[in-house]
């Protein structure tokens, strides 16, 4: 059923906030969600405009015994407040009936990253697996005959797209999103688009660097259009990175279940592990608050060892 008040509720998610069709999509199920429950429960077709606290209490009740998790909740709840932030913005409602519940806590996990030597067998995996496409691959990035292009590119391709990703600390999304006029091989930076399309330049390290030269130098170089890109020639999806990142992981013997954002969680981790500052890597990763970047304070052993023997006197 269509809802005029979702829809332009989405809309104006789209033109004037910019957010990600992933972004608007899931804000639009929650708030249906929200809806389906309104109606079965009170017997009656939703009213936004009318919605009061009790009844915003009410479904919080509801989804904590349903089971679902703190994140979840969270999220949830968070789209219910963005909407009515906008009803009361609109001027269709005068108070915003989520402000002043009280939500759940929300558990602090430490983020799952990868050490340093399991990195480096990841990072290499793509060139390894199946050891005569590697070899093809590194002859044709040195301009020799008997190649095949299409296991040069999707080796350089697979193995610039991790190296990128560690390297730069990008989200998925910002890597798939990435143009060849985005990448400044000399400078060895990348102009990446976050969250709300905010602008950063991400560092690019020399085996980034080199990796995404091979890379192009098979797939032949354009001044627009994707960087990444499949078989086809299109852009690369997210799910395409998660399927390949699997294969990789699978190669290195480890977790197959791990996600490309791990790569981002070790990229944060090692930084701090070797001593940069917290506000460095919080702009590195595009983060808005520095509360955000905390949660990679955690202590590692290595760090453990080094705040040790630089403190202690018999160490």
């Amino acid at each position: 059923m269509t809802d005029a008040l979702v829809e332009q509720f989405t809309n104006y998610l789209r033109a004037e906030r910019d957010a990600s069709p992933l972004t608007i999509r899931n804000y639009a199920a929650d708030l249906d969600a929200f809806r389906a429950w309104f109606d079965g429960k009170f017997k009656r077709a939703c009213d936004w405009t009318s919605v009061d606290q009790l009844q915003a209490r009410s479904y919080l009740v509801h989804l904590n015994e349903r089971g679902y998790n703190r994140a979840t909740i969270h999220l949830k709840m968070s789209a219910l407040r963005s909407f009515f932030r906008w009803l009361v913005r609109e001027e269709r409602m005068k108070q915003n009936p989520v402000i002043g519940l009280t939500l759940p806590k929300k558990a602090r996990r430490l983020p799952k990253f990868l050490t340093i030597q399991q990195i480096e067998a990841l990072l290499n995996a793509p060139l390894k697996s199946g050891g005569r496409g590697s070899r093809r691959a590194t002859n044709a990035a040195n301009g020799l005959a008997g190649a095949s292009p299409s296991s040069d590119l999707a080796a350089w391709r697979d193995k610039a797209i991790l190296e990128t990703l560690y390297s730069g600390g990008l989200r998925v999304h910002e890597l798939v999103q990435l143009n060849d006029d985005d990448v400044d091989l000399v400078g060895e930076v990348a102009r990446v688009r976050g969250k709300g399309k905010k602008e950063r330049l991400a560092p690019l390290g020399a085996p980034a660097v080199e990796s995404v030269q091979k890379y192009l130098d098979v797939r032949g170089r354009s001044s627009r259009g994707p960087l990444f890109v499949n078989k086809f020639g299109k852009r690369l999806t997210a799910r395409s990175v998660q399927r390949s990142l699997k294969k990789y992981l699978i190669a290195a013997g480890l977790d197959p279940s791990l996600t490309p954002h791990k790569l981002r969680h070790s990229f944060a981790t090692h930084m701090l592990d070797a001593g940069a500052d917290l506000r460095s890597v919080q702009e590195l990763l595009g983060h808005a608050n520095l509360s955000t970047t905390q949660i990679y304070t955690h202590i590692t052993p290595e760090r453990l060892k080094k705040v040790y023997e630089k403190a202690h006197p018999r160490a």
